[in-house]
């Protein structure tokens, strides 16, 4: 999906007002230069820059800021743009009804999170962490391990993030149902969910976070997966309800998990989940390869230039459904 949109400035200055909600490091926005008046502001200041901005980019996206500040008084920028994949922490409901065009990241995290996944689907099948454990306690073990190739995956979520899951996967020989909101070629409709659980080795989640995605991995999914799947989540952590996971696995009604994302982060150093038997936890980092900020800081500039010419901005998010729609859905 791309859209055309007007460039305007401020009043007082020549030049547009760009905004940016900074996070460390900055971006590198040297190339702006005498292009674009660039502004900085945290979350404690955004609220009163958003009036004079014309575009305002959400460097700092793992912040609430924009949701907290966007109801406010005055003018609204006419283009966001965010550099990640989800853009659920943007969406109050006056930003959602505005007619302010929302981009995204599209593009930049697919490869990394299909290896990234490939990677956990690999370890649980080889008992990677087993192996690891052992070796700590200097303990010789013999095991068998599980045979990837011929298993059967369900990639919950049919955007590029999804999609690259499955190509991957299919790559190792596993062989992959995808589900998306409506069904298409290749692509389950979610009502076929449940029916695909029963049957599945490998449950990966990359959906987006909606109001109908939200808590939709619950313990009624759980009960519906066989005793030997293993579920990874990759896509949003209030996708899934974590306590009914972790009594799926504390009960070994599923063998195995593994989150990258949580419903909140960072994960509490108390919190349960650290301990939990058959649960592998990373710090939402599974698209963060080397150089991905300068990656995603490329492509702001890109889509700046597409801007400025007024040319048609690509990866526009719609704001009611939450996430850049397919060219088919």
């Amino acid at each position: 999906m791309s859209v055309t949109l007007p460039v305007t400035s401020s009043a007082t200055s020549s030049l547009p007002v760009l905004l940016v909600l900074d996070a460390e490091p900055s971006p590198r926005l040297g190339a702006l230069a005498g292009r674009a008046d660039v502004r900085y502001a945290d979350e404690h200041t955004l609220a009163a820059e958003l009036p004079r901005a014309d575009a305002l980019l959400v460097w700092d996206f793992a912040s609430d800021a924009v949701r907290r500040a966007w109801p406010g008084p005055g003018p609204r920028p006419r283009w966001v743009h965010t550099p990640s994949a989800g853009v659920d922490r943007l969406l109050s409901p006056e930003f959602a009804a505005s007619d302010t065009v929302l981009t995204n990241a599209r593009g930049i995290f697919d490869e990394p999170i299909a290896e990234y996944v490939a990677g956990l689907v690999l370890a649980m099948a080889k008992d990677l962490p087993g192996t690891l454990e052992l070796q700590r306690q200097r303990r010789w073990r013999h095991r068998e391990s599980l045979f990837v190739a011929g298993s059967r995956a369900v990639v919950v979520g049919a955007g590029p993030i999804g999609l690259a899951i499955a190509r991957t996967l299919r790559a190792l020989g596993v062989r992959v149902d995808v589900t998306g909101r409506t069904a298409r070629p290749g692509v389950h409709g979610a009502e076929e969910l449940d029916e695909l659980l029963g049957h599945a080795d490998w449950v990966v989640c990359a959906a987006p976070l909606t109001g109908a995605t939200r808590g939709m991995f619950d313990a009624r999914r759980f009960a519906l997966m066989r005793p030997s799947a293993r579920f990874v989540n990759v896509g949003r952590g209030a996708l899934v309800v974590e306590d009914a996971l972790v009594t799926a696995l504390k009960g070994r009604r599923i063998a195995g998990a593994a989150l990258d994302v949580f419903e909140h982060e960072p994960l509490d150093p108390g919190s349960g989940l650290w301990d939990v038997p058959g649960l592998i936890v990373s710090p939402h980092m599974s698209g963060d390869t080397v150089g991905w900020r300068e990656r995603l800081g490329e492509q702001f500039l890109d889509l700046f230039e597409l801007w400025m010419a007024g040319k048609p901005l690509p990866n526009v998010v719609d704001k009611k459904r939450g996430y850049v729609p397919s060219h088919d859905s």
